[in-house]
């Protein structure tokens, strides 16, 4: 698979190309932005633009995985001239195990299915339609712009409002919108959909606002992704040592909406099909520490894998200190 990082160092930044256990870098190019630009200006794939831009020049990774360089990871997709020009969203209730987490969060009966399993149920029997028909709606939820994206090796913090922080592994399309309108797929990247799950666990209504956190993706673009079927593995360390792990998969073949049916709906809006736009969206979560009973501390460290999606992205938990103060709005009147 062709996987690509974005890396910087100082005012310097590169995209470079994964040949591990190095980092090859581009010319003419310093943002995947700028590459996908490129390849929809030219008609080019990027997969052909990748092999005619790579050179010689290479770094080893290790040391900047390890954040021990003066090189430094950035997400695998930003608009570098204007970050808020990027859609953050994900489509909840794709896999059993996320339904059955909801489901016993909002404290309901197998016998008495709640909204979330009629959901879940929903797209079992309607989300996976025949090519060039229209399937069930997943549940759709937004969780803010390219400003809440944190990048590998950087914090997730749970605000002095939230009541709690959780780890929510999963992976993540990454799209640009020609200037026709047309949205094409870039690629698909590791993500943690962080969410505030104690909020959320008080009224399902309250599922919106539980979204609105840092959320982390990285730290490698796969532009050839396989996604039928991905094992990977979601742990928490604690104090260097893990404290909770699980094997978890996901793909179209663990989901109950397939992926064409997901892009759909989430593309039919014209407001999603803004030219030079971005969009980062989440498919849905299979396994959470939360729903094991964990509750996460500050400087624990959330590691998500899957197979074939490069190097595992991580991230510490980091609690805000202070209270929670009121915000005024002011009148210009």
């Amino acid at each position: 698979m062709t996987r690509l990082v974005q890396i910087q160092n100082g005012s310097t930044r590169r995209v470079a190309l994964v040949d591990e256990p190095h980092l090859q870098f581009l010319t003419g190019v310093s943002s995947i932005y700028e590459l996908a630009i490129q390849a929809t200006e030219t008609g080019n794939s990027l997969l052909k633009l990748v092999q005619q831009l790579a050179t010689t020049e290479r770094l080893p990774y290790d040391p900047i995985y390890n954040q021990e360089s003066n090189w430094r990871f950035l997400l695998p997709i930003d608009h570098p001239a204007e970050p808020a020009r990027c859609l953050v969203s994900g489509t909840g209730l794709t896999h059993l195990g996320s339904a059955k987490n909801r489901q016993a969060m909002h404290g309901a009966t197998d016998a008495e299915l709640s909204d979330s399993m009629k959901i879940f149920k929903w797209g079992v029997e309607g989300g996976r339609p025949a090519p060039g028909a229209i399937g069930a709606n997943p549940e759709w939820f937004y969780k803010g712009n390219g400003t809440i994206l944190r990048a590998h090796g950087e914090p997730l913090v749970v605000p002095s409002y939230a009541e709690d922080g959780g780890e929510e592994a999963e992976i993540a399309g990454v799209y640009f919108i020609r200037a026709d309108g047309t949205p094409v797929r870039l690629g698909m990247t590791i993500g943690n959909e962080f969410s505030d799950h104690k909020f959320e666990r008080k009224n399902y209504l309250n599922l919106a606002g539980s979204k609105l956190r840092n959320c982390s993706i990285g730290p490698e673009l796969i532009l050839d992704p396989e996604f039928q079927s991905i094992p990977g593995t979601v742990k928490i360390e604690r104090a260097g040592k893990t404290l909770w792990s699980q094997e978890i998969a996901t793909g179209e073949r663990e989901m109950c909406h397939s992926l064409a049916n997901i892009e759909h709906h989430h593309f039919k809006f014209e407001s999603h099909r803004r030219p030079g736009d971005l969009h980062v969206h989440y498919f849905g979560a299979c396994s959470l520490s939360f729903g094991a009973g964990v509750e996460l501390l500050d400087g624990d460290i959330m590691d998500i894998s899957f197979t074939g999606f490069g190097r595992p992205l991580r991230n510490s938990l980091r609690v805000a200190n202070g209270e929670n103060k009121l915000v005024t709005v002011q009148f210009l009147g």
